[in-house]
């Protein structure tokens, strides 16, 4: 959606069918697509990848670190594939080399949740990390604590409900908590899109 803000049309893909989806929707396997636009059977202008997470999130390393082994890792071959596609592409991933690090408080919104953001064939300069306000509200191994912020991942433990979820991240198209819980915030990618849009029309200016 930020990404549509910022006047691109945006092809989404994902393995699983997104009826919620709030752009054009392919459902196909995203490295599969990576090669097409590399053969040319596909036309993109930039590529935006989110490859699965949960080997490299923190709660995996936490919490759930006897999981790890049995996660998929599709950054390395994401990221060999969008630079064989020579267009400016941006990866989202625990993973990703941290060019940007973007945080909800930035945008002023109710989730910090924070996002390695990698550029790859461009650049651009990134923002100041703004203070947190306070904690994130929700149970710490068994004490209660409030904040400014909601957890948006998970259930249980005093995560946010639905409806604060998407207040807090700025969703409006869906409703399904496993859609909300993997999603980025519009105004991180609308960030990103402005500047990218900067990027292909030469008008960006990077700090040397």
């Amino acid at each position: 959606m930020g990404y549509c803000r910022c006047g691109f049309s945006v092809l989404g893909v994902d393995r699983v069918a997104r009826p919620n989806y709030p752009a054009e929707f392919l459902q196909a396997d995203a490295l599969d697509v990576l090669r097409r636009i590399i053969a040319g059977d596909i036309e993109a202008d930039a590529v935006h990848a989110s490859p699965p997470c949960q080997k490299g999130c923190t709660l995996t390393k936490g919490t759930n670190k006897h999981l790890a082994g049995g996660y998929d890792d599709f950054y390395a071959e994401t990221r060999e594939l969008m630079e064989a596609t020579g267009l400016p592409g941006v990866i989202e991933n625990p993973e990703a080399r941290p060019d940007v690090v973007l945080c909800g408080e930035m945008f002023g919104l109710g989730v910090i949740r924070h996002r390695n953001i990698e550029f790859v064939n461009w650049k651009t300069d990134p923002p100041k990390h703004v203070k947190h306000r306070g904690r994130v509200r929700g149970y710490r191994h068994g004490e209660w604590f409030d904040g400014p912020y909601v957890a948006a991942y998970g259930a249980g433990g005093g995560k946010a409900s639905i409806p604060e979820m998407q207040d807090a991240m700025g969703i409006t198209w869906t409703d399904v908590r496993e859609e909300l819980t993997e999603a980025i915030p519009p105004a991180y990618t609308e960030w990103i899109g402005a500047r990218l849009m900067a990027h292909l029309r030469g008008e960006l200016e990077v700090a040397a």
